[in-house]
């Protein structure tokens, strides 16, 4: 596959994980930030290489050869992830654009030897799954934190905004992935939530507790 087909099953597997229903033309469009004509064109080569099946204007979904596909790039990009943060130490907020370009190498030995480098990880540093070399994936439970009631804990295993901004703002206020949260209290009038966290009491709004992902305790 090209580059660019990479990227297309990628798109579709993270969309269709979303919402698990078929994916429209529109969506991948904005997504990757093209136009829908454009996303035609690719999506006709990729129903001829059967990785998809699409029907105008009823949407998309990967064929099982295509979701296996895409799950061998998301475990590239994720295992990249991990390899760039835990043995080169760089910030969890600068790797995803690395890992962007990485992912693309083909060398399924590579991948293979740098998961068990890892220790074979289950997670990325965003607490997102990493799919093993069957494509299988082992999830956890988890909700946002915006879902927790007041005086309830949880312990932080993701985000769902991966973004370098996002990631710079819980860094500042010392939330990452392994830390215990408690809720204090939930303002009725915007739902903004006060917070316990490594023994300080901090103030975030439901758009920033509604990107965080918990596991009760």
């Amino acid at each position: 596959m090209t580059l660019s087909e990479e990227n297309y099953l990628k798109t579709i597997y993270h969309l269709t994980s979303l919402s698990e229903v078929e994916v429209s033309t529109n969506a991948i469009a904005e997504k990757m930030e093209t136009k829908a004509s454009s996303v035609t064109d690719m999506l006709k080569k990729l129903a001829e290489k059967e990785l998809i099946v699409y029907k105008k204007y009823q949407g998309v979904l990967l064929t099982d050869k295509g979701s296996h596909l895409a799950k061998m790039i998301v475990r590239k990009h994720r295992l990249w992830e991990v390899f760039l943060v835990d043995t080169l130490q760089f910030p969890w907020d600068e790797v995803h654009d690395i890992a962007e370009q990485l992912e693309h190498i083909k060398s399924e030995k590579l991948i293979n030897k740098l998961d068990d480098f890892l220790g074979n990880p289950t997670e990325d540093p965003h607490g997102d799954p990493i799919p093993d070399a069957t494509g299988k994936i082992v999830k956890i439970d988890k909700l946002l934190l915006s879902e927790l009631k007041e005086n309830q804990t949880g312990i932080c295993v993701g985000v769902k905004d991966s973004s370098a901004e996002f990631l710079k703002y819980l860094d500042k206020n010392s939330i990452a992935l392994g830390v215990s949260i408690k809720v204090n209290s939930i303002e009725d009038f915007d739902l903004s939530l006060n917070v316990r966290v490594n023994g300080s009491d901090l103030l975030i709004s439901n758009k920033i507790a509604g990107n965080i992902f918990m596991k009760m305790v």
